[in-house]
């Protein structure tokens, strides 16, 4: 990739994500020439990737980060832009009946803001996400069985896709370690997506809650796809051009 006027803002970071994707690793010098900017501002935009867990500092550049991380880890990251997401869908979560929760901390996010539903029968497979619907004041939140996961905070397994499948809810909502247009949501783990898959079964709308960092990246594993899901929501407005190629394959809040 080359150009002669800089790239800005996150059009820049979604450039040095799609060469960490690419190519596993991006040097500073050659990164800079790129994007018409400065050794210094790619450094700063690498720390930046580094503190959403997107990319390893290295000397004299970055890796890609791979596999899944901790919980506590997570939930510090883009924690402003969740917060955006979590209060765009407040409004579809309904009052009665059963919704699920995958184990992801966008979703754990909106677990904190549900405490007004106390008819709600609220399920996951994250004892985080599990204890944040418990101290929101959730009465009916409900936790998967499971082999459990202490990485990620989730239970996995044949149990915990059985308990996943064995209800039927309104909806889910779920986020992914990625999504592109080609393949939908995408997981770090198998184990974790096949249990995402299993509530996806299960539940009349999909929901996912994706925050930009995410849009075009693919995972390992398989997640959910897009002839599942609803509808996409991320911290961005509408109409913003980072979303120009999801539009026509799902409806965008």
């Amino acid at each position: 990739m080359s150009t002669t006027s800089s790239v800005h803002g996150e059009q820049r970071k979604k450039a040095l994500v799609e060469m960490l994707e690419s190519a596993g690793s991006v040097q500073l010098a050659e990164a800079a020439a790129a994007l018409g900017v400065s050794e210094m501002t790619i450094r700063r935009d690498l720390d930046g990737l580094e503190q959403e867990g997107l990319a390893r500092r290295v000397r004299g550049g970055a890796t890609r980060a791979v596999g899944p991380r901790p919980f506590g880890e997570r939930m510090a990251q883009r924690r402003q832009a969740k917060a955006r997401i979590a209060q765009k869908v407040l409004d579809l979560v309904p009052a009665h009946g059963a919704i699920a929760l995958d184990a992801s901390t966008t979703a754990g996010v909106l677990a904190e803001q549900l405490g007004q539903h106390d008819d709600l029968v609220v399920v996951t497979n994250s004892w985080e996400n599990f204890g944040a619907l418990r101290r929101a004041g959730v009465t009916r939140a409900t936790l998967t069985g499971g082999q459990a996961d202490e990485l990620t905070g989730s239970l996995v397994g044949p149990m915990a896709c059985r308990f996943a499948s064995e209800a039927r809810y309104s909806m889910l909502f779920a986020s992914g370690a990625g999504i592109d247009v080609e393949h939908g949501a995408s997981d770090v783990s198998l184990e974790e997506a096949q249990v995402k898959r299993e509530f996806a079964r299960g539940s009349e709308r999909v929901i996912m809650l994706v925050d930009s960092t995410k849009l075009g990246r693919p995972g390992m594993a398989r997640g959910i796809d897009w002839g599942d899901v609803e509808l996409l929501v991320t911290e961005l407005d509408p109409t913003d051009p980072l979303l120009d190629p999801y539009r026509g394959i799902v409806e965008i809040r």
